[in-house]
């Protein structure tokens, strides 16, 4: 089982690199990535310096080209898929339909991944990607039970990739389009489903605000854990009470599920995070690492540590985790 860990900067990836991650996902610094913020990405520059460090460290890099093309401007992703080759990419993540297929017309022999933002949730839908494309893996959305995880492994001989740690997004990926009402702009076209340019923070009588172009997102008191101003995870009035009405912040923790994920096949579990600091990285790698490791060498004795959990929980959105939707009942 490979670990695939974020990194939005080199020394996030260097850090990532050393802590035990067995391949690293990165983006470019621009919108052809779902993880376009200031200050973070890679140049080609620091792209190249990034493949030479992964390589020479037996790992390998994987590049996020996973937003959707703007009308009229296709050629931007094309570039960014000729770059990605170029530069030496082990493997690219995809979720445009005409992107995945220039990539596996214009270079037969690249690895390509599906990306989450193609939210592909069935058997069928894999099928199509692998014909089409010849894709390897698939990153499955975050809106699936275990069961369903599972009977999708059943069903493909497509490698399938899982998120194992991080931020958790509630809707289906690919196809949220929450944060375009309040700024006309989503995370599958630029990238960013709360945009910096039109994030702000405040000081008031009330605590400290957050607003989203001005609308309030939420609002926190002295010592409150304060997360990043996305709609799904606000705080609003509803029938005259104040609270998270679609998604309280937490993070996706899958530690205790490890046996179940080997056990089903699934090929490579990811930690979300390539806009999170490099000490966030080498805290989320390492704990991960160890875990792979300690079930690697003794399956029947693997146990989660307390202690695994506590420094999880250190780096948490929101200072909690959840399974997710990997414990529903749902078929």
């Amino acid at each position: 089982m490979e670990l695939l860990c974020p990194a939005g900067s080199l020394p996030a990836l260097k850090t990532a690199v050393d802590n035990g991650a067995d391949a690293v996902y990165i983006g470019f610094k621009d919108d052809t990535n779902a993880r376009h913020f200031a200050g973070l990405n890679f140049t080609d520059s620091k792209l190249e310096k990034a493949v030479d460090y992964v390589h020479q460290h037996g790992r390998k890099l994987h590049i996020a080209i996973n937003t959707f093309a703007h009308p009229g401007a296709d050629t931007r992703w094309k570039q960014a898929v000729d770059r990605g080759v170029a530069l030496g990419a082990d493997a690219l993540i995809i979720a445009d339909l005409a992107v995945l297929e220039y990539a596996s017309r214009h270079y037969p022999e690249m690895e390509l991944h599906v990306s989450v933002q193609a939210s592909a949730t069935n058997a069928a839908a894999i099928r199509f990607y692998q014909q089409q494309f010849n894709v390897t893996r698939v990153v499955l959305p975050r809106v699936l039970s275990m069961h369903q995880v599972k009977q999708l492994a059943r069903e493909t001989d497509v490698g399938l990739e899982v998120f194992a740690f991080g931020s958790l997004c509630i809707m289906a990926e690919g196809r949220c389009y929450l944060s375009s009402y309040m700024t006309g702009e989503s995370p599958n076209t630029v990238g960013a489903c709360s945009p910096a340019k039109f994030v702000r923070w405040e000081e008031t009588p009330n605590g400290l605000e957050s607003r989203l172009n001005e609308v309030l997102i939420d609002r926190y008191g002295p010592g409150e854990n304060a997360g990043y101003p996305t709609l799904c995870k606000g705080r609003f009035d509803v029938d005259g009470q104040t609270y998270h009405a679609l998604e309280e912040p937490t993070s996706l923790n899958t530690l205790g599920l490890l046996p179940e994920l080997f056990k089903t096949g699934i090929q490579s579990v990811k930690i979300e995070g390539r806009q999170r600091s490099p000490a966030y990285v080498e805290q989320v790698t390492r704990v991960w690492r160890a875990a792979i490791d300690a079930y690697q060498a003794n399956p029947e004795a693997y146990q989660v540590k307390a202690e695994w959990d506590a420094q999880l929980a250190r780096v948490s959105e929101g200072s909690q985790t959840t399974l997710g939707a990997y414990h529903r009942q749902w078929q």
